[in-house]
């Protein structure tokens, strides 16, 4: 199953969780494998039919409290039920301690018990959000994505065809580099993909015959971003003679992507060809489209229009020679 392990949630530090361990520390692999958190009021009372193991379960004041006033055997038995479900984490909010007959059971059954100083509602906030970004589907792409004009502009294309230069090319013009040869892949909601590079290999760039560069050193700290919505696709192919291609752009091709769609154009390679302004106008191109206004079809519709006018003309003219 898919998820994040109690160990990263643990160490994560920029989502402001403030989480620390208290009991458990063998279960720290244990996986979280939904967004939505419970409360388990009711399954500490004793009745635990809907508790989802893969969700965090949170612990606020009203839960602790009404663990400390049941007699001592009702509350370790229904604590013993309520870890028997093999929770993957609890966690207690506002800073509260544990009763003792909760860090044992928790331990008994190496379930991690955590504790944040946030509020209940502040933690599951913050905590829904978090998971929600994390959980979320994610893939690699082989490519380079590049900021061009505020459009995320993925270039695809097979290993030697020229992306990474055209990147560089683009990033001396002012635009921004995002990821080079190793596109991570994340979907954000409601429908949305964002890229973003590699821990490792964050603002470098393959330049055969150069070798590995550093972009944000060599060009400053606006020549990168750290992650980028996904716009559009580009693919480099190889020019073939004989082999037609779009010439009008009416059809809107699209690469598939985590179950949506990105807009998508294949762009031939040849000598001659300035690939970069091709990549900066078909930017431009994007951002016409997103407005509403499509070159392409307004061009169709002119024609179409135009065409129509004429065979009425002509239409007119045969009908009006038949009268005389």
């Amino acid at each position: 199953m898919a998820g994040l392990s109690i160990q990263e949630l643990l160490g994560e530090k920029e989502a402001g969780l403030d989480l620390e361990l208290l009991a458990g520390a063998r279960g720290l692999q244990r996986l979280v494998g939904a967004p939505r958190i419970q409360k388990p009021g009711l399954a500490l009372a004793g009745y635990s039919a809907n508790l989802h193991p893969d969700r965090l379960q949170v612990l606020g004041s009203t839960e602790l409290s009404y663990l400390a006033q049941l007699p001592t055997d009702l509350a370790k038995t229904n604590l013993e039920q309520l870890c028997a479900l093999d929770p993957c984490c609890f966690v207690v909010t506002k800073g509260q301690e544990p009763p003792r007959l909760l860090l044992d059971a928790v331990e008994e059954r190496a379930i991690p018990l955590l504790r944040t100083h946030h509020q209940s509602s502040i933690f599951i906030s913050l905590i829904t959000k978090f998971l929600e970004e994390r959980l979320l589907p994610s893939t690699t792409v082989h490519g380079v994505l590049v900021d061009v004009l505020g459009v995320g502009v993925l270039l695809l294309g097979k290993s030697g065809i020229g992306k990474s230069e055209c990147a560089l090319d683009l990033v001396l013009r002012g635009h921004r580099l995002v990821a080079d040869d190793v596109v991570r892949v994340r979907m954000k909601l409601p429908a949305v993909l964002f890229g973003e590079g590699m821990d490792l290999l964050h603002y470098h760039m393959e330049i055969r015959g150069l070798g590995i560069i550093n972009i944000k050193h060599l060009f400053g700290v606006a020549s990168i971003r750290e992650r980028k919505k996904i716009d559009l696709a580009i693919e480099l192919v190889e020019w073939e003679d004989g082999h037609e291609y779009d010439r009008l752009g009416f059809e809107d091709q699209t690469y598939p992507l985590l179950n949506l769609e990105i807009p998508l154009l294949k762009v031939p390679v040849r000598p001659g060809r300035n690939m970069t302004s091709i990549v900066e106008v078909a930017a431009r191109n994007q951002l016409l489209k997103e407005m509403g206004y499509h070159s392409a079809r307004e061009f169709q519709d002119r024609l179409e229009k135009r065409m129509a006018e004429v065979a009425h003309l002509h239409a007119h003219s045969i009908i009006g020679d038949n009268l005389e």
